[in-house]
């Protein structure tokens, strides 16, 4: 992938990774083909201001969980009501970073070089 492209990915996308691991993000997609590159253009993640909201508004159902795609959290949190409301409170503040470690390895999957 050219460095305008690589740029231009970093600047739109850097906010759905987390930051330590950017320069891991921008090296990645410098290795990638045009195929590759091309897929990786078009890549939906999720928004961890998203979550952080969906976390506030019904963490207790685990609702936040599902949106990241961590379904067995999400059905342990449902059935423990949050657990008990403190785990609610603690993903208030870890799930954004959650979010972002998710989004990355949903990168790292679809960027393998095979």
């Amino acid at each position: 992938m050219d460095a305008k492209k690589v740029d231009l990915y970093m600047l739109t996308n850097s906010k759905y990774f987390p930051m330590e691991m950017l320069p891991y993000v921008r090296q990645r997609l410098e290795t990638l083909d045009e195929t590759q590159a091309t897929a990786a253009m078009y890549m939906q993640f999720k928004d961890p201001t998203v979550a952080l909201i969906v976390s506030i508004l019904a963490g207790t159902l685990g609702v936040d969980r599902f949106y990241i795609d961590d379904i067995l959290s999400g059905v342990c949190k449902l059935i423990t009501g949050g657990g008990c409301g403190i785990w609610w409170f603690v993903d208030m503040f870890l799930i954004q970073n959650a979010t972002r470690k998710k989004n990355l390895e949903k990168f790292i999957q679809a960027t393998q070089l095979y």
